[in-house]
């Protein structure tokens, strides 16, 4: 059997490293997935639900942040909750890789790169 999922987009908030009673890091987060659409045509968006453990939960959450754009891999999973006697499924991509895949749109930098006039300039 398959269940693959590889889905590209932006971070819809801060992603937040919270822990287990056992001390297992987990982070959950939405992730903002435009579908292709035909040209001129408005663009639509899906809002994908995340979850991601251990080392990949505290990777995106050091380096990714609101807006950031990532690529995840991994596969849906479904989970049934009880509240108030209603039975509700609930489905979310459980991330098992993560790639960078360019900047947020507001890390836009001024920061100056030094001009090395020669290679005795170099620092390495």
């Amino acid at each position: 059997m398959l269940n693959n999922v590889i889905l590209m987009g932006r971070l819809t908030t801060d992603p937040e490293l919270k822990y287990t009673q056992n001390g297992i890091a987990y982070t959950k987060f939405c992730l903002a997935v435009e579908r292709p659409s035909k040209k001129d045509a408005e663009k639509k968006t899906d809002f994908i639900d995340c979850s991601a453990w251990r080392g990949t939960a505290e990777f995106i959450c050091s380096y990714f942040q609101k807006g950031s754009l990532i690529a995840i891999e991994g596969s849906i999973q479904t989970n049934l909750s009880e509240k108030y006697g209603e039975k509700r499924k609930f489905t979310d991509v459980l991330v098992n890789r993560v790639h960078f895949c360019g900047g947020n749109k507001k890390e836009a930098t001024t920061e100056k790169i030094p001009d090395f006039d020669n290679d005795t300039d170099l620092p390495f």
